[in-house]
């Protein structure tokens, strides 16, 4: 009898966490799909939100996720060269103020890194990040996503 009820509160545990767990995610993806519309209606536009007893304001920023492209088959040379007009051309967004974080995906495949772009809208997000000399090569493709956080949020 013991036995029994061990079991059943381990499968009542595990159908628990799996409830929470789908009600978190079904809100996650609501929420998600409520931001992006948002995003694309308001462009730039800032709010004020409360979060935890901290008032904060939300700006939209455009992750750029950066992935395989269709002409990958260049010499070493060419693709290095690529590679330095790439890193050169991520730096000098940075330096402008355009985007504010970017690095390479692990491990290796379809996507190869992402950026974060500090912009006014979609549209400038996109052309910025389709003018990365590795872009025009055909070594990556983009997609631009645009995605709400605290204005001036930082890693840690």
């Amino acid at each position: 009898m013991r036995s029994n009820f061990k079991l059943n509160n381990v499968k009542m545990k595990k159908f628990v966490i799996l409830t929470v767990l789908s009600i978190l995610s079904l809100t996650s993806l609501a929420q998600q799909n409520d931001s992006t519309k948002k995003a694309k209606t308001t462009n730039a536009q800032a709010v004020k939100v409360e979060t935890k007893g901290v008032t904060g304001e939300m700006k939209t920023y455009y992750m750029i996720f950066l992935k395989k492209g269709p002409k990958r088959n260049q010499d070493t040379l060419t693709a290095n060269r690529i590679q330095a007009g790439h890193m050169a051309y991520l730096n000098k967004m940075y330096e402008a103020g355009k985007m504010d974080l970017a690095g390479p995906s692990l491990p290796d495949g379809d996507l190869k890194g992402i950026c974060v772009y500090n912009v006014a809208t979609f549209d400038e997000a996109k052309k910025l990040a389709e003018a990365d000399p590795a872009v025009v090569a055909g070594r990556l493709i983009v997609e631009v996503v645009p995605w709400y956080s605290q204005k001036g949020a930082t890693l840690r």
